[in-house]
């Protein structure tokens, strides 16, 4: 994906909140990081940025490919802790569903029935 497609698809936005670019900046480039490190198609994110009382409120919301919305909430006294703390629950999401995809190891019937017969076989006491 072209990188001004990229920048379309990353929206970052606040209510309350002035984010300033270099937050903004920081935000798509942490974004782009974890899209190209775990599947590489990212369709839609969104970070917005909330302040309730001395802390701020981040969420980040990733769609990448086919797959589900990936999001995930985080709340700190810094923006920038609350963005991190956020994106990396949402990494964690991608990493799951990434290595569940990835998984293609066939289940051992073999290694159960021997298992439940060990277990049946065994003397009561």
């Amino acid at each position: 994906m072209a990188l001004e497609a990229i920048d379309k698809a990353i929206s970052v936005q606040s209510s309350n909140v002035d984010l300033g670019g270099t937050f903004r900046d920081h935000a798509r480039q942490s974004i782009i990081r974890a899209a190209h490190k775990y599947f590489g198609h990212l369709n839609t994110a969104s970070v917005h940025v909330t302040r309730e009382g001395p802390l701020f409120r981040c969420t980040v919301n990733i769609q990448m490919g086919a797959l589900k919305m990936m999001s995930a909430e985080a709340q700190h006294d810094d923006c920038y802790a609350a963005f991190k703390n956020a994106l990396n629950k949402v990494e964690k999401q991608l990493r799951r569903t990434k290595r569940e995809l990835r998984e293609d190891k066939p289940i051992r019937t073999d290694k159960d029935t021997m298992l439940r017969a060990g277990l049946s076989s065994s003397p009561a006491m």
